[in-house]
C-alpha cells in the first residue's frame, strides 16, 4: 500500500479545495471508461458519451493521448497538476498548468502512466501538453460547465459533511471514511493514500490539501515538497443527485418535494446539503424539517457549527415499510 508521513503542523494546516480542473479530469476518466457508479452519472454518460466518442473519433491522436495518459495504475502527472490551494481558481486559471509542461517531459510522463515505451506518433509530437488541454477544455465545456453550479452546491456540502465528521471524530475519522477501501489511517503519523505498492513519502514542512470530486474516482499528486494534493470522491449520498427514488405511497402520504426530503435522510445532512441535493429552495426544506421534526420522523444534532438531519426510529420504520428507496450501483458496458 501507499502511504504518507504527515506531521501534526502538516495536519492542522490542511485544507479543503474546489477545483474545476479536477471535476474536469474526473468526468474524463468518467467518459474514458464509460462506467456509471449510480444512475445519475449513468444518465450524464447518456447525453456525453457519444458525442466524446465522435470527438476523439476525428482526432485519433488525441484518442490515443488519453488513453496513455490514464494509465492503469497511474495518470500522467500533466494530466493531474496540483492546485495551488490559495484560493478558488478558474478552469481556464487552472489548466495553465497543463500548458506549461514542457514537450519533453510529457513524454517523460505518459512512459511512467504507460509502464513502459512511448509508442509512436506520442513519442515524436511536440504539442501534447496542447492537445490534453484542448481534450480537457471540450470535457470542461461540453459536459461540467453547464452543470457546474449544481456540481459545486454538491461539493461544498460533501466539504460541509467532512468538516462536521472532523469535529466529531478528529482526523483519524474524517480520514477513515474519505475514500472507503483507499484512504485509511494508520496511526503513528501515517496516512495510507491507495492501495498501490508505493514507497512511503513524507509530506512534513509541506500543505496539503484534499480536493472533493463528483465521479467516483481520486487520485493522490504533489508538486515537489510544497503541496501535496488528495482527490476523492464525494459521498455517495451526496454524489448521486439522481437520489434515491420516493416511492408513491410515501409521496402520497407526505407529498412528494417533503418525501424526497425524508428520504434522504438515511445520512445525516445539513439543511444545505439539502438544498443542494433536492434542488429545493432554502425555504421550502426549512418548512419541510419543521414538519418531520413536528412528526417525530428526524431529529437533528449540532455537529460542530453544523446542525445535521437524520431518521428517528420511527422516521427509518416509515421509510423502510415502504420499501428500500435507494437505487443499486449501476454499471454501463464498456465500448
Amino acid at each position: 500500500m501507499g502511504w504518507w508521513r504527515i506531521g501534526t503542523d502538516t495536519l492542522a494546516g490542511s485544507s479543503f479545495v474546489l477545483s474545476p480542473l479536477a471535476e474536469t479530469v474526473a468526468s474524463l476518466k468518467t467518459l474514458h471508461a464509460a462506467a456509471a457508479s449510480h444512475p445519475g452519472e449513468r444518465a450524464w454518460l447518456g447525453r456525453h458519451l457519444p458525442a466524446y466518442r465522435e470527438r476523439l473519433a476525428a482526432e485519433p491522436l488525441d484518442a490515443l493521448l488519453v488513453r496513455a495518459a490514464i494509465g492503469p495504475t497511474w495518470s500522467a502527472d500533466f494530466l493531474t497538476p496540483t492546485p495551488l490551494g490559495d484560493r478558488e481558481r478558474t478552469f481556464e486559471e487552472e489548466v495553465g498548468a497543463v500548458l506549461a509542461t514542457g514537450p519533453a517531459d510529457a513524454v517523460d510522463q505518459l512512459a511512467v502512466a504507460i509502464g513502459g515505451p512511448v509508442p509512436e506518433p506520442l513519442r515524436s509530437a511536440r504539442d501534447l501538453p496542447e492537445r490534453l488541454a484542448d481534450v480537457l477544455g471540450w470535457v470542461w465545456r461540453e459536459t461540467v460547465r453547464p452543470e457546474w453550479a449544481r456540481r459545486r452546491r454538491i461539493l461544498e456540502a460533501d466539504v460541509l459533511a467532512r468538516t462536521a465528521l472532523l469535529s466529531r471524530g478528529g482526523w483519524a475519522a474524517a480520514l477513515d471514511e474519505l475514500s472507503p477501501g483507499r484512504t485509511r489511517w494508520l496511526g503513528d503519523g501515517r496516512l495510507q493514500v491507495n492501495t498501490r505498492d508505493y514507497p512511503p513519502r513524507s509530506v512534513d514542512g509541506g500543505r496539503l490539501l484534499f480536493v472533493p470530486v463528483t465521479p467516483a474516482t481520486g487520485w493522490v499528486s504533489w508538486e515537489g515538497t510544497e503541496r501535496y494534493t488528495i482527490v476523492y470522491p464525494c459521498a455517495g449520498v451526496l454524489a448521486d443527485t439522481a437520489g434515491p427514488r420516493v416511492p408513491e405511497a410515501l409521496g402520497a402520504l407526505l407529498g412528494t418535494a417533503r418525501a424526497g426530503v425524508l428520504v434522504r435522510l438515511g445520512t445525516p445532512l445539513s439543511t444545505s446539503q439539502l438544498v443542494a441535493l433536492t434542488g429545493q429552495g432554502l425555504g421550502s426544506v426549512g418548512r419541510h424539517l419543521k414538519v418531520l421534526l413536528d412528526a417525530g420522523l428526524v431529529r437533528r444534532g449540532r455537529a460542530g457549527r453544523s446542525v445535521l438531519y437524520e431518521w428517528t426510529e420511527a422516521g427509518a420504520v416509515l421509510v423502510a415499510a415502504q420499501g428500500d428507496p435507494r437505487p443499486a450501483p449501476v454499471r454501463t458496458r464498456k465500448g
